[in-house]
C-alpha cells in the first residue's frame, strides 16, 4: 500500500500495476506500479527521457497498447482513447499548450469545447448559452475575463491565459484524477499562486492530482508524496517530509556499479576557444561567464529549465543571445542563424534528434551530408560519390550498425540514429562541438561510442561541450563539470572537486 493510501485510507482513485510500454523494441516503461489516492497530490519527477510523458499518455488514453493493468476506483479499465479516459474521470493538462486549444473558435467556445463535442443532436449551443456556460466555467478558476474577451478568437490570448483556459475546462468536469504536466511553465508568479490555491481546493474536494514538474520548490510546497521515474522504472517513493538528496540521486544518478572510471586530463587546461561574458540565459536571472577550452570536455549538468538548451541554441545561432558577448578564438562571435555557426566551425547535436536533426525518407549518407551540401556540390548538383564517401566515413568512425550508407535512416535503431546525428557534425572537424542530451534513448554501447568520439575530438584540440540532466553521464565523459540552475552557474570544478555527491548536493541546494 502506498504511503498516501495508508495515510488517507480507501480505494485509490487511479492505480497502475506492472504497466509497461515499448516502442520499436526499446522499453520506455518497465513494470510501473502506482496508486494515487483521492484528495492526494502525488508529484512525479524524472529527467528528460525517463518515461514521464509515456506514463501520462497511457493514463490519458493516447497509448492504449501497454502492458499491465490500469484501475479506476478499484476496477480494471481499458483506456483506448482520450475520450475514454475523460469519461472515466481522468483529465490531463498537457505541457504543450497548443495541443489543448482550437484555433478559429472563441475563448468561450474553447471553454465549453468538451460539452460541444459530446453534445448529441444539435452539436452547437446558442451563442448566449455558450457565453453563459463559459462564464460559469471560468468562475470555477476565479478568472474574470470580460464578455469581450470570451468572444474573441482564442489565439488572441497570451500563453499564460491559454493555460488557465485549459485548466478551467478540465476542472469543469469534476475529474477523479487531474494530471498537471509542468503547469506553471507559462504562468507568472501571481498566476502560479492562484494555481497552488486551486490545487489545495482540489485536495479538499477529494480530487486526486498527479503533478509533474521540475520545480522542486513547488513540489515541496504542494505534494503529499513524490515518486521518481528513471529509465522507465520507479526508483523512489516518499511521503512528506521529503529527502531531496535521496530523490535527486534516484532521478539523476546511476547505480554505483553501472558507472565507469572518470576521464583523466593530462596537463593544464588548453587555450580558451570560446568565451561567454555577461550572457543572460533566462529572463530575470544573473548573467554568466563561461570559457570552453581546447582539448577539454566541459560537462554542464542541470535539471529541466536550468538553461542548458538555451545555452546550446544561443551558441549555435538558433536563438541568439540578447545580452553579453561571445568570442571564438579571440574574435567576436555573434551567429544570427545556424549557418553562421556552421561556417565558424561550431556544431550542435540537438536535444531532439527527430524534430531537429533527422530527415525521414533520406538515406544515412544524405542525413550526414545535409549541412555540407555546398562543399559537395558543383553548379547546384550534389556529387553523390563524395556524399557516399562522407557517409561511409561517419559510419566507420562511430560504428553505425546499418546495411550501408544508402539505408533509410528510419530503419536504424534509436542508438544508431543518434550516431548518425553525431557523425554528421563530426564529418567536418569542428572547432567547437556541442552535444545537447546526446545519450537520451541510446543503450550503453552507443553511449560509450559517442563519448569515445567526443573525447577523441577534444584530444585533437577542439572544445567539446556536453549538456545533460544525468549526473553520471556527465561524470563519465567530462574533464570539467559545471552545474547550471535557473540560468546561473553554481559549480565549476575538476576531478575530485566534481565528485558525484558534491554535484548532487549542489543541484539540490540550487532549486
Amino acid at each position: 500500500m502506498s504511503p498516501t493510501e495508508t495515510a488517507l485510507g480507501g480505494t485509490p482513485a487511479v492505480g497502475l500495476t506492472d504497466v509497461s510500454m515499448a516502442f520499436g523494441g526499446r522499453t520506455v516503461l518497465a513494470g510501473v506500479s502506482l496508486d494515487i489516492a483521492p484528495g492526494s497530490v502525488v508529484a512525479l519527477l524524472g529527467a528528460n527521457g525517463a518515461g514521464k510523458s509515456t506514463l501520462i499518455k497511457i493514463l490519458s488514453g493516447v497509448h492504449p497498447g501497454h502492458g499491465g493493468e490500469v484501475r479506476v476506483a478499484g476496477e480494471p479499465v481499458a483506456l483506448p482513447s482520450p475520450l475514454a479516459a475523460r469519461q472515466l474521470g481522468i483529465q490531463t493538462v498537457h505541457q504543450r499548450i497548443g495541443e489543448g486549444i482550437v484555433p478559429g473558435l472563441s475563448v468561450a467556445e474553447n471553454l465549453v469545447f468538451e460539452e460541444l463535442a459530446q453534445k448529441r443532436g444539435n452539436p452547437f449551443l446558442s451563442g448566449g448559452r455558450t457565453l453563459a456556460r463559459a462564464r460559469e466555467i471560468q468562475a470555477g478558476l476565479g478568472l474574470d475575463w470580460s464578455d469581450a474577451i470570451l468572444r474573441q478568437d482564442v489565439t488572441d490570448l497570451g500563453l499564460s491565459d491559454r493555460q488557465l483556459l485549459i485548466l478551467a475546462r478540465a476542472l469543469a468536469t469534476r475529474p477523479r484524477l487531474l494530471i498537471l504536466d509542468e503547469p506553471t511553465s507559462a504562468l507568472s508568479a501571481t498566476e502560479a499562486e492562484r494555481l497552488f490555491a486551486l490545487v489545495e481546493k482540489m485536495r479538499e474536494d477529494g480530487i486526486a492530482v498527479l503533478y509533474v514538474s521540475h520545480r522542486l520548490g513547488e513540489i515541496d510546497a504542494l505534494a503529499d508524496r513524490l515518486v521518481v521515474l528513471r529509465d522507465g522504472r520507479l526508483t523512489e517513493d516518499q511521503a512528506r517530509p521529503f529527502d531531496w538528496d535521496a530523490a535527486l540521486r534516484a532521478m539523476l544518478a546511476q547505480a554505483q556499479e553501472a558507472q565507469t572510471a572518470r576521464p583523466t586530463r593530462d596537463g593544464d587546461p588548453g587555450e580558451t576557444v570560446l568565451a561567454l561574458h555577461g550572457v543572460r540565459l533566462l529572463d530575470g536571472r544573473a548573467p554568466l561567464d563561461l570559457d570552453l577550452r581546447s582539448g577539454e570536455v566541459t560537462g554542464v549538468v542541470g535539471l529541466l529549465g536550468a538553461g542548458k538548451t538555451e545555452l546550446a541554441r544561443g551558441l549555435f545561432g538558433a536563438e541568439p543571445f540578447r545580452t553579453g558577448a561571445v568570442t571564438l578564438d579571440g574574435r567576436a562571435y555573434a551567429p544570427r542563424r545556424p549557418a553562421d555557426a556552421i561556417w565558424a566551425g561550431v556544431h550542435l547535436v540537438p536535444e531532439d534528434r527527430h524534430a531537429d536533426a533527422l530527415v525521414p525518407g533520406w538515406s544515412v549518407a544524405q542525413n550526414i551530408s545535409l549541412p555540407f551540401l555546398g562543399s559537395l556540390s558543383l553548379a547546384g548538383l550534389v556529387n553523390r560519390s563524395r556524399e557516399d564517401a562522407l557517409g561511409r566515413a561517419a559510419i566507420d568512425a562511430l560504428g553505425v550498425v546499418t546495411r550501408d550508407e544508402h539505408s533509410a535512416v528510419e530503419e536504424l535503431s534509436g542508438g544508431n540514429q543518434q550516431k548518425v546525428v553525431v557523425g554528421r557534425w563530426l564529418a567536418k572537424t569542428p572547432r567547437v562541438l556541442i552535444l545537447d542530451e546526446p545519450f537520451r534513448g541510446v543503450d550503453i554501447g552507443a553511449r560509450r561510442d559517442i563519448g569515445r568520439r567526443a573525447r577523441a575530438l577534444a584530444a585533437e584540440g577542439a572544445a567539446v561541450l556536453v549538456l545533460s540532466a544525468d549526473v553520471d553521464e556527465i561524470l563519465e565523459i567530462a574533464d570539467r563539470v559545471v552545474v547550471l540552475a535557473a540560468g546561473e552557474v553554481h559549480l565549476d570544478a575538476y576531478g575530485e572537486d566534481a565528485e558525484r555527491d558534491r554535484v548532487i548536493r549542489t543541484i539540490a541546494g540550487s532549486v
